[in-house]
């Protein structure tokens, strides 16, 4: 049975770093094979993971408005043009989402993509939605059981107060989420008596538990400033650590 796991957050708290942190996880535990979804308009989890980017589900969306093949349905070219957009790679494989479409929405095409995703998803045992800073992008995906939302906050007020929002907001989407979690990411260590009470209080008065805290790291910005692949991110460091010991108590792995 394949298992969701998205992730949300206001923007710019280190959502995409995390799925980046995520992936390296499942792969090292060789909880595989996985597909990590970049589905920010703003795509740059390819980056992060220092693989170049082809074609993206918004280009396949436009082409969708064209002349389709002779001899194919138009679920059938879909099915093929996702299939030619995945980046594959050791234990993974990537699509990005790209920019949605503009005025004239072309609903037909986020249908046959829903269709598509949802055939798609049998193929993998973990899928990592890396989300944009809402949640529209869930119900478009066809994607509406989550096994796992996790709630990325930036180490201040305002978005730990967001993060309790959007753990408020799952039921009127009619997300089924069966977990939901807060990860409070890039905190200063040792975690202050007053942020520490901010994260309890989001946590006590909102339906999620807490996953634990990331501290701020020089190695992520030292890894991202030379491009390369947080996926190669040696075992000893102290974000690494930290990040296994959280997603290790998130998947009760011992």
């Amino acid at each position: 049975m394949t298992k969701v796991i998205a992730l949300a957050g206001k923007g710019g708290t280190g959502k995409t770093t995390t799925s980046a942190l995520l992936l390296k996880y499942l792969t090292s535990r060789d909880m595989t094979p996985v597909l990590a979804v970049d589905a920010d308009a703003n795509a740059n989890l390819n980056e992060l993971l220092d693989v170049p980017v082809h074609s993206t589900l918004g280009a396949i969306r436009k082409e969708l408005k064209g002349d389709i093949p002779a001899g194919m349905s138009r679920d059938q070219y879909m099915e093929m043009k996702i299939h030619q957009a995945l980046i594959e790679d050791s234990g993974y494989d990537l699509m990005v989402m790209g920019q949605p479409d503009g005025p004239g929405c072309y609903c037909a095409a986020n249908q046959y993509l829903a269709m598509t995703m949802d055939k798609l998803a049998e193929n993998y045992q973990y899928i990592i939605v890396d989300n944009e800073a809402g949640m529209e992008h869930l119900s478009r995906m066809n994607l509406r059981s989550i096994d796992y939302l996790l709630i990325v906050s930036d180490p201040s007020a305002r978005g730990i107060m967001t993060a309790r929002r959007i753990a408020d907001i799952t039921d009127p989407l009619q997300l089924d989420v069966k977990k939901q979690f807060l990860l409070v990411n890039r905190a200063p260590d040792p975690v202050s008596p007053a942020l520490q009470e901010k994260i309890d209080e989001a946590v006590d008065k909102a339906d999620m538990n807490l996953a634990g805290v990331i501290s701020s790291s020089d190695d992520l910005i030292d890894q991202e400033l030379s491009g390369t692949s947080y996926l190669t991110l040696g075992q000893d460091t102290q974000v690494i650590q930290e990040a296994f010991a959280i997603f290790d108590a998130i998947f009760n792995k011992s």
